[in-house]
């Protein structure tokens, strides 16, 4: 499986700069780069060794791409050219977004394509921030603060003009999104490796990804917190149960947020304990109203054994999520006990 990272962030925030550091590592060879067509700033040229209508060979060895109509066909193309051998064998998609787009349609995207499914699998989304700007782009821009909201990793940027801000900056975004890694970057250097360390589908990977939520959260979940508040409405808590849920109880749960919450649900990740299958923990993940069938792992990776899902939302209160979850139970088990009667 081919693992599709996301680079986005703001107008500005340095996500070409990072980009091209980053196609000069020898490590990156093997990648195949995706940028929207309407980017406001392009590859420099000295990377570029040849071209067509649609691709450009990188010195690199890096393959990129301009999105043409969508975004489905041009990863389906990517795949069909490297089957048939037309293009040089790549191991990675990087997708950069412009700096005004929003992650959540291609991230459904590569969740709920069935043919891109047999291929690829989503990656990290790694979002870039201004030390120089980025307080008051935050303030100024909600599409910023939801660029930060749904990141894994975030880069702060031009750390070398304002190292107060970058502090003050790096203060904020970890507020804003507790589970996500904070680096810095100066000149949009720093270790590739950082960015691409997860892979999300993988089992393990994905477990070791949402634990990082779940710790980040852990003082809030184990005082029953309400959450935290940000700007824009944004929040984040942690859904702790003591009780396993069930299987038919989880699946509407996460049917009926998808349904009734929509584009307010910007993140959700986070590790179940299902009644029917106590011994193999359900790992979750959802972004907005599109929500990835749970992987299953083969055991639990502690003695901790309650189930803790992580949500970054905006406008839609902690006690209705946990509420609902209740009530759903609630209704499951009265139906099973009627049956049995």
């Amino acid at each position: 499986m081919i693992p599709v990272s996301v680079i986005t962030g703001f107008l500005g925030s340095g996500k070409t700069t990072l980009l091209r550091h980053m196609l000069r590592d020898p490590a990156m060879g093997r990648t195949a780069v995706i940028m929207n067509e309407f980017g406001e700033v392009g590859i420099d040229h000295d990377l570029i060794e040849t071209s067509d209508e649609s691709f450009v060979q990188l010195t690199t060895g890096c393959l990129c791409c301009k999105v043409r109509s969508d975004l489905v066909l041009t990863l389906a193309d990517l795949a069909a050219r490297r089957a048939a051998g037309t293009l040089p064998l790549f191991d990675r998609v990087v997708i950069e977004t412009t700096g005004l787009a929003d992650p959540a349609p291609i991230l459904q995207a590569l969740m709920t394509d069935r043919d891109l499914a047999e291929v690829y699998m989503l990656g990290n989304v790694v979002t870039t921030a201004d030390a120089v700007n980025g307080l008051e782009t935050l303030d100024g821009h909600e599409q910023s603060v939801r660029q930060a909201a749904m990141a894994d990793g975030i880069v702060v940027t031009k750390t070398d003009l304002s190292q107060a801000r970058t502090a003050e900056l790096k203060v904020r975004l970890a507020a804003l999104n507790p589970g996500a890694t904070v680096l810095t970057a100066v000149n949009g250097v720093l270790e590739t490796d950082a960015l691409f360390e997860t892979r999300a589908h993988d089992p393990a990977a994905r477990l070791a990804q949402v634990e990082a939520w779940l710790v980040a959260e852990s003082i809030a979940g184990n005082r029953g917190a309400t959450g935290h508040a940000h700007e824009d409405h944004i929040t984040s808590f942690c859904l702790v149960r003591e009780a396993p849920v069930r299987a038919v109880a989880l699946a509407l749960f996460l049917e009926a947020l998808a349904d009734n919450c929509g584009a307010d649900l910007l993140r959700v990740k986070g590790i179940v304990h299902v009644a029917e299958q106590p011994e193999r923990p359900a790992v979750i993940h959802g972004v907005q109203h599109v929500f990835h069938p749970p992987i299953w792992l083969d055991r639990w990776p502690s003695d901790d054994r309650r189930t803790r899902i992580v949500f970054i939302v905006q406008d839609i209160p902690a006690s209705w999520v946990r509420g609902l979850l209740e009530l759903l139970d609630a209704e499951v088990a009265d139906e099973t006990a009627r049956q049995r009667r």
